[in-house]
């Protein structure tokens, strides 16, 4: 083989190899203290 194959396919071995060890974006969650709804009050006829 040409050096220039082998350079050719180490340089996409360390491209494959540094794409997945690449480190995932952290995520994070939004904890609202009040809930989005409450619950409705039943004040009519059969209270």
């Amino acid at each position: 083989m040409s050096k220039s194959i082998k350079l050719l396919a180490m340089f996409g071995f360390v491209a494959v190899i540094a794409a997945c060890a690449r480190e995932q974006a952290e995520e994070f969650v939004v904890v609202d203290p009040e809930p989005i709804s409450v619950e409705p009050v039943y004040t009519g006829k059969y209270k």
